[in-house]
């Protein structure tokens, strides 16, 4: 093999390895833009089809190491060989690769013909491919690079943009500084460092503010491994587990919320359990939000449920099976949650035919869960990566987010260290409190700015208690979505037009 080709292959493959760094639990923010620069700068050396091979190259390291936590799930509760779950990694980041190689190779192609006034472009084609790459085959949007910035400074876009933006916004500083090294005009260089300081001023211009009244939050942690979850044995002490964690404080919180599927028996068959767990919360004075599995018209749907002070449907209300006062999970798992052409799949290996991996589509759009005199948009674990899913389910009169989820198929990996970053830039992007329970951890309670308020680590039965303010206002983005961030990178697409147009006609 010829060096250069080797180059094209190895040095993209490193660098989008090195990435993995950037996002939780490694957290080094910082390193995101010399990576893109660096790409940017390598990708412009060559044709459009080794352009090609290179974002292919950085998108198999991106995703190998980034993604690499989905190996634990497939080991432990997949039932394949080792060589045979590697063999199907390869087939997913492959295909996820597609998207960045397609967006390099889209970009040289115009730039080849148009030179460096193509630079502009490049936002907009990889916000292109990234929006593909969410929604084709139902979507796999995780490790977007601006979910790296959700701790840094840069991070203080998402009100305004979205997560989404801040990639744009990464883009054009790595655009500007190139730029500027070649052309050397001060101009480029101030509009990167512009790009850099202005996130340090918006918070003086944020519209959500604190009113001067709070809820008190329990949220509950069980730590049950996933091996037992779904025996049936396993049903009662599950729920007593639950029980027992909760109960001392029934009396001192306003809302208690146990995670995924915690209560494990279907719901038509504990009727006369939640029953009493709803008469009991109601005197208490205390609400309880629970995953639960309902069974309803021969399918199963992945659920949270509202109990005890304001739940069922309303005040005076008793639980009955089928209550209003629900959520039913609308973007399932693929595999974990619905098996694609199932009879062909589920008999090849257990990894096709997991327990509850059956599950029927709530809708897209749901009333707001309503416990303790307040709303909860909620979204059940995986569902949480779509923004645009949760936008659609935060009203003017939503006053937390909601997420469950159970992690514990990734084990001690970094998937769920990502998974609790990606939920807290919802936080930032709604510019609303978030309250996450998951089985075994990261549970936490997240301010309205994204910062945590109470955090349980993994692998801990526990549960963590936590003030919560209640705020008022809207976001830009939540009036607005990923459109403002498609409007920046389509305004300097246009710019680049213009500049290749001004330079025909100069010609």
């Amino acid at each position: 093999m010829p060096t250069n080709t080797l180059l094209q292959r190895v040095f993209p493959l490193l660098l989008g390895a090195s990435l993995v760094l950037a996002y939780a639990p490694f957290n080094q923010a910082w390193l995101t833009i010399p990576v893109v620069l660096a790409l940017l700068a390598f990708s412009l050396r060559h044709t459009p089809r080794q352009a090609f091979r290179i974002g292919f190259f950085f998108g198999l390291g991106w995703f190998s190491a980034g993604l690499s936590w989905i190996y634990v799930s497939i080991d432990r509760f997949g039932g394949l060989a080792p060589i045979a779950s590697i063999a199907l990694l390869f087939i997913l980041f492959a295909y996820l690769s597609l998207f960045p190689a397609l967006a390099l190779w889209l970009w040289r192609r115009i730039g080849s013909r148009f030179n460096t006034f193509a630079f502009g472009l490049l936002p907009l084609i990889w916000l292109l491919t990234e929006s593909l790459r969410g929604s084709l085959l139902t979507g796999f949007p995780w490790l977007e690079l601006g979910y790296s910035q959700t701790d840094s400074w840069l991070g203080q876009y998402a009100p305004w943009i979205g997560g989404s933006g801040v990639t744009v916004v990464m883009w054009l500083v790595a655009i500007s500084l190139l730029t500027w090294w070649q052309q050397r005009r001060w101009y480029q260089a101030s509009f990167a460092v512009l790009l850099l300081i202005l996130p340090f001023a918006l918070p003086w211009f944020h519209p959500i503010e604190r009113s001067e009244h709070n809820l008190k939050v329990l949220l509950v942690q069980g730590n049950i491994d996933q091996s037992i979850k779904w025996n049936p044995n396993q049903h009662w002490p599950t729920m007593l587990h639950y029980l027992n964690l909760s109960k001392p404080h029934y009396s001192s919180h306003d809302l208690i919320i146990w995670p995924e599927a915690a209560v494990t028996m279907p719901e038509p068959y504990t009727d006369d359990v939640l029953s009493n767990i709803h008469r009991t919360t109601a005197e208490a004075g205390v609400a309880l939000i629970t995953g639960i599995i309902d069974f309803r018209g021969g399918q199963y749907f992945n659920s949270l449920i509202a109990l005890g002070q304001d739940g069922a449907d309303g005040v005076e209300a008793e639980y009955f099976h089928g209550h209003s006062n629900r959520y039913q999970k609308h973007q399932l798992l693929p595999i974990g949650e619905f098996v694609p052409f199932e009879d062909l799949l589920r008999p090849i290996a257990p990894l096709f035919d997991l327990p509850m991996s059956s599950f029927a589509r709530g809708a897209a759009v749901q009333p707001n869960l309503q416990a303790a005199g307040r709303q909860f948009a909620a979204a059940i674990c995986y569902e949480i990566v779509f923004p645009e899913l949760l936008r659609a389910n935060i009203d003017q009169h939503t006053d937390f987010i909601l997420t469950v989820s159970n992690d514990t198929w990734f084990g001690a990996s970094h998937g769920p260290a990502q998974h609790m970053q990606i939920a807290r830039m919802r936080a930032l992007e709604f510019g609303r409190p978030l309250l996450r329970a998951t089985n075994n951890g990261i549970s936490a309670v997240v301010d309205e700015q994204g910062r945590e308020l109470a955090r349980a680590e993994q692998f801990v039965a526990t549960s963590i208690s936590a003030t919560v303010p209640i705020v008022s206002g809207h976001t830009w983005f939540h009036r607005y979505g990923a459109a403002s961030a498609w409007l920046l990178a389509l305004l300097f697409a246009l710019i680049s037009v213009f500049n290749v147009v001004k330079r025909r006609q100069n010609q």
